[in-house]
């Protein structure tokens, strides 16, 4: 196992205890000279917060370790590609190396919808796309399939108790 994929599976195990917690399995971790500094995982529904995305939860983490905003020694592993808001936080901090693993081809911002990475921001960091992609992309659709399958169920079992309803009347 490369260091690479030792750092992705730390951020896959964080995208399935977010999966646990009935929210979209992404985590991420930001690693600075082959050492953790900061963890996040999606509590978006947890937290009740839009804010809630992993990567803005390991950035905020790391900042607090390492004592300052400029994370410019640092990488970042996520299980899927960062959104806008989430790009613009990799930007803003310096991070050196984005390293993510699905792709995400409804909001992804690191080349699948746009790469905001290639417009003239003072800060460009390096991007590695597809890393440990099959595990990635299997934890998220592991999930959605998951949750049609209870949403189904759900909507089974409303409409026997309305049918049940209905005989006692």
């Amino acid at each position: 196992m490369t260091e690479h994929e030792k750092f992705m599976n730390a951020a896959l195990k964080l995208a399935r205890k977010a999966a646990a917690e009935g929210e979209v399995p992404v985590g991420c971790v930001v690693v600075r000279d082959g050492v953790i500094v900061g963890r996040g995982r999606n509590r978006r529904e947890t937290k009740k917060d839009a804010l809630g995305h992993a990567e803005i939860e390991a950035i905020h983490k790391a900042c607090k370790k390492l004592g300052g905003w400029r994370l410019h020694q640092c990488d970042l592993y996520v299980t899927l590609e960062p959104c806008p808001m989430c790009t613009g936080a990799i930007i803003n901090a310096r991070i050196k190396t984005v390293y993510y693993g699905a792709p995400d081809l409804k909001a992804g911002s690191c080349g699948s919808v746009v790469n905001l990475f290639d417009l003239p921001y003072n800060h460009k960091p390096e991007l590695v796309s597809g890393l440990m992609e099959q595990e990635c992309t299997e934890e998220l659709q592991k999930f959605f399939r998951q949750l049609r399958e209870r949403k189904k169920l759900e909507k089974q079992l409303r409409k026997q108790a309305q049918m049940n309803d209905l005989n006692e009347i």
